[in-house]
């Protein structure tokens, strides 16, 4: 089935092939976290590669170009180091209104449960470089920020949801909530309400992490997960927006899983294609116990 009632892209492993391999097989080796943004008839990815933990965890950024939104060129990478980050997470690309690049890039302060976003920007998405960044959402002592989803309208206003750990219980600190922000320019950013919680009692109910934003704000595709011990096995839901703001889950269970592992099928980003229809691209958990990233197309 590719869309429910809400319009929203349903993901389809059936229907799905594999855009990006993990860059080793087995456990803990990812290619994931894609986002996408269409241009010139073709697909630009961003998307982060992982080593497992103690071995590396998220260590590289990489730009890659599609014509037909499967095979991939590497155009480009930014390195964990390059930002003084224990690990990388997943990157939003974002086409300014005056035709350049924007990156996004959460990263992992070191010896620490803590996480930022920087932001880089460049003429072209193969030209991006860390010594450049600025600090977007800092985060604080008491929250860790990452995976953003940014839009910028037409008319210049820019907004975003963003991932947010509470921190002051550290056992705990893998809890989330997607916090709605906006800004003027893309930099500078002004913190709203929370915009979609987790379901008390819920499959999703340790957190709900925005992945993607369509219909013009009506509707979100999210990541929950019931317990810790889901992390990085998260699957896909859906929610629509309400009266007073944000988001509200629908459905009594995920929209979207892996056949295998603990089902992962997360982060979501969707493309717009020119023909109508839209492309699909997500993180999955596969039998291995490796993640990459499918791709497919639906009505």
């Amino acid at each position: 089935m590719a869309t429910t009632l809400t319009g929203a892209p349903i993901p389809d492993w059936t229907r799905s092939v594999v855009a990006v391999p993990p860059p080793e097989p087995g456990p803990g080796h990812w290619a994931g976290g894609p986002s996408a943004v269409g241009v010139d008839g073709g697909i630009v990815l961003a998307y982060r590669l992982r080593r497992p933990v103690g071995h590396g965890r998220g260590y590289a950024v990489v730009l890659a170009r599609s014509d037909d939104g499967v095979a991939f060129e590497e155009i480009g990478r930014v390195e964990r180091d390059g930002f003084g980050a224990a690990s990388l997470e997943r990157p939003a690309l974002v086409r300014r209104p005056d035709g350049g690049w924007r990156l996004y890039v959460g990263c992992s302060t070191p010896g620490s449960l803590h996480w930022w976003v920087d932001a880089l920007d460049a003429p072209d998405p193969a030209s991006f470089d860390p010594a450049r960044r600025v600090t977007v959402w800092p985060g604080d002592a008491a929250t860790g920020v990452k995976d953003p989803v940014v839009h910028c309208r037409e008319e210049g206003r820019w907004e975003a949801w963003v991932c947010c750990h509470p921190l002051e219980v550290p056992h705990e600190a893998d809890r989330m909530a997607s916090r709605h922000a906006t800004s003027d320019d893309g930099l500078a950013w002004f913190w709203g309400a929370d915009a979609l919680t987790g379901t008390p009692g819920g499959w999703d109910q340790r957190g709900a992490r925005i992945t993607s934003v369509l219909a013009g704000g009506a509707v979100a595709v999210y990541d929950g997960r019931a317990s810790a011990a889901e992390n990085w096995e998260e699957r896909t839901g859906i929610a629509v927006a309400v009266p007073e703001g944000g988001f509200r889950a629908v459905g009594e269970g995920p929209a979207a899983a892996s056949p295998h592992g603990g089902g992962g099928l997360r982060y979501l980003s969707v493309v717009e294609l020119p023909g109508g229809g839209r492309r699909l691209y997500y993180e999955a958990t596969r039998a291995d116990g490796a993640h990459e990233i499918r791709t497919e197309v639906v009505p």
